[in-house]
């Protein structure tokens, strides 16, 4: 499965993953950086796939009338 195909929370998992390999600290630079590198990889996706569906979601209020911009609100830590 490539990583276009991964569904959003199939992505967000890897990230986690990646993530809590990092943190732990005992990788070797080299993997570290592959790490991160696929890490961004999956952020990028998932930012994607977020604003895919932030424009399906407004398509689908104005045509329901109602003209504000859909946004998602994200949790605060």
């Amino acid at each position: 499965m490539t990583k276009q195909e991964l569904t959003f929370e199939e992505a967000m998992k890897e990230l986690e993953e990646i993530v809590e390999k990092l943190e732990e600290g005992d990788v070797p630079l080299e993997k570290a950086i592959n790490y991160y590198q696929d890490g961004m990889k999956l952020s990028k996706l998932c930012s994607d796939k977020l604003t895919s569906v932030e424009k399906q979601m407004e398509q689908i209020i104005n045509e329901q009338g109602e003209f504000e911009p859909f946004t998602i609100q994200e949790e605060e830590k």
